[in-house]
């Protein structure tokens, strides 16, 4: 009498991984976030260059500068985590083709809880690790088969970015570190100034940092670029030849000095007071007024 043959426990898992998942009728859950349309800036161009070289050489780098300059949007942007993230939540290869932003840049993006564990670490960082590689090699396979897929943190996942890197502790650390020479992909670690100093402390993991990249404030330039896209947003347009609008940046310049998250908040009141106000010009007056509905600290 035939038997039939036992399945693999880990094909077992991967399978289990890709069913239970589907969505309920008319439960799309609730809508996605509305983020701004990004801006490509210098900044960005230079994290692109930096990341595609982590990526290439499978270095750790290390990424800082201060909050709100632009950090974690240039990394999302890379991935495109806007859309990988949520496909790899519900990991659907038979259903779902994996989203190009996938399949170009092959990027992970793991940000740790305020209360973190080496364990929490691995599983967490695993768990996006397998679905990625999981479904760029789904994609790759002619035909597909289930039992031909890499065991466990397959190669086709090439770079890892951590995201508010200063909140592991020394273990949690170790657990990354440990994580990068199994898998051997590339690592960003992204955090606050000083990071670099703390983690001088670890020759294990700092001597394996290949890259070290300053994620500055937008320059002048940058600024009135990026002023340029929030006029237009209103419906107005912005003239350097303008009195009124070379003082309305002046005053955008020196309350963000530069800070991309500060000019987006900015915006967002300056808005409101046109709306309230009945108003289609930003002087320097809309702008100051605008400022007084922030807490601004020191930048």
């Amino acid at each position: 009498m035939d038997h039939e043959q036992e399945q693999d426990p880990e094909d077992a898992r991967k399978q289990q991984a890709t069913e239970n998942l589907a969505v309920l009728p008319g439960d799309d859950g609730p809508p996605p976030l509305q983020r701004p349309q990004f801006v490509t800036t210098k900044e960005h161009r230079r994290f692109t260059e930096f990341a595609d070289a982590c990526r290439h050489d499978r270095y750790i780098g290390l990424c800082y500068g201060p909050p709100g300059v632009g950090k974690t949007l240039s990394a999302r942007q890379y991935a495109g985590w806007d859309i990988v993230g949520p496909y790899l939540q519900a990991f659907r290869p038979l259903d779902v083709p994996v989203p190009q932003q996938a399949m170009a840049n092959r990027t992970i993006i793991y940000t740790p809880k305020v209360c973190n564990t080496p364990r929490i670490v691995d599983k967490e960082i695993t768990f996006l690790h397998e679905r990625l590689s999981w479904g760029i090699e789904w994609e790759l396979q002619t035909p597909k088969d289930f039992t031909t897929l890499s065991k466990s943190c397959g190669p086709c996942a090439e770079l890892l970015i951590v995201d508010e890197a200063d909140r592991l502790k020394t273990p949690a650390l170790e657990q990354l570190r440990d994580h990068y020479d199994r898998s051997q992909m590339g690592v960003i670690l992204i955090g606050m100034p000083g990071i670099e100093k703390r983690l001088a402390r670890y020759p294990q993991l700092y001597s394996r940092i290949g890259f070290v990249h300053e994620y500055r404030p937008l320059s002048a330039g940058e600024l009135a670029f990026v002023l340029q896209r929030h006029w237009a947003a209103l419906g107005l347009t912005l003239s350097a030849d303008d009195f009124t609008d070379a003082e309305a940046i002046a005053a955008v310049h020196r309350i963000t000095n530069g800070n991309f998250r500060l000019v987006q908040r900015l915006f967002t009141q300056i808005t409101r007071v046109l709306v309230i106000n009945g108003l289609s010009v930003i002087s320097r007056e809309v702008v100051e007024t605008a400022r007084e509905s922030l807490v601004i600290g020191t930048l």
